[in-house]
């Protein structure tokens, strides 16, 4: 996962809920040095009785924001999200050096 370009990173996830588990793994996914290179990382664990859905949400350096519901994806579509706007930042990027 292309990681260089994110900004911002939030979590919002029920441990003890079943659809937590891809906001779970797109954390494990960051590398351990990205809140050294500027990434901001965000979690809020929600209490157990909440009815409230995992979110995760990424702010990209050129102002993209997404928001993506954790009940209706899993966590291979959410990488495969990610990294699209990634590559296209990578390859503009790339194009102008």
């Amino acid at each position: 996962m292309i990681t260089k370009f994110m900004t911002e990173v939030t979590a919002r996830f029920n441990p003890f809920s079943a659809c937590a588990k891809p906001a779970r793994l797109f954390l494990t996914f960051l590398p351990p040095d990205a809140r050294a290179n500027g990434t901001i990382i965000n979690t809020a664990l929600l209490p157990r009785t909440s009815t409230e859905s995992s979110s995760v949400a990424v702010k990209f350096k050129d102002g993209k924001e997404m928001k993506f519901n954790c009940e209706k994806l899993n966590i291979k579509g959410l990488v495969e999200e990610v990294d699209r706007h990634s590559r296209k930042l990578q390859k503009a990027a790339d194009l102008t050096d």
